[in-house]
Parts: C-alpha cells; structure tokens; sequence
C-alpha cells in the first residue's frame, strides 16, 4: 500500500490556484472584472488658484454641482475618479462636496458639473 500511495504523490500534479477558481463568490468576480475594464481618469489641465477659486465662487452662490479632480495619483500613477456634489460648506483649510473634504491645495482641476 505504501508504493501506491508513493506512486500518486510523485505523479499528482497540482493545479495551484485553479483548484481555488470554485471559492469565488459572483460579487467578488463582479468586481475583478470592473477592475480589470477600468479606465484611468483623464488628467485635465492644472488650474490657477484664482480660476479655481472663481469656480467654486460661481457654484457655491448658485448651488450648483462641481466636478473636482484631486491632485493625487494611485500606486499605478493615474488620477482618482472626480469627486462629485454640492459644496456643503468650506473652512479656512478646505472645502466639503459630496461628504469629502477637500484641502484647497489638493485640488487640480474643478469645473461646473
């Protein structure tokens, strides 16, 4: 019994992570293959403090949406995805859109949305 058992072990062939392929939940390969489609945001133009500050004058009066592009780079060195909302409020350090703040310096880019 014991040079068959030995026979199996020198002729098994693991399969290494394919024998794991079955574990996957459908949320998680959901979200690996959005990750994989994903585009990196598009790097627009750095905007003066005065432009900027003017932006976010003119939709902080009217009440309207901003679209703002940190200044900030992930580990592959693209841009995040823009932050998105109202200017909630603001503060001698930074602004509030969408449930972020925002340090004025870290903004690159903010248009009207």
């Amino acid at each position: 019994m014991s040079k068959e058992r030995d026979y199996y072990f020198e002729q098994y062939q693991d399969r290494k992570m394919k024998k794991w392929a079955g574990f996957y939940l459908s949320e998680h390969t959901a979200i690996i293959e959005q990750e994989k489609n994903k585009q990196p945001a598009e790097k627009k133009r750095q905007m003066s403090w005065s432009e900027i500050d003017e932006v976010l004058a003119q939709a902080f009066q009217n009440q309207v949406e901003v679209m703002i592009q940190k200044e900030e780079l992930d580990s592959e060195g693209n841009y995040g995805a823009d932050i998105i909302g109202l200017i909630q409020g603001h503060d001698e350090l930074g602004i509030y859109v969408g449930g972020h703040k925002i340090g004025y310096d870290e903004i690159r880019h903010v248009q009207l949305h």
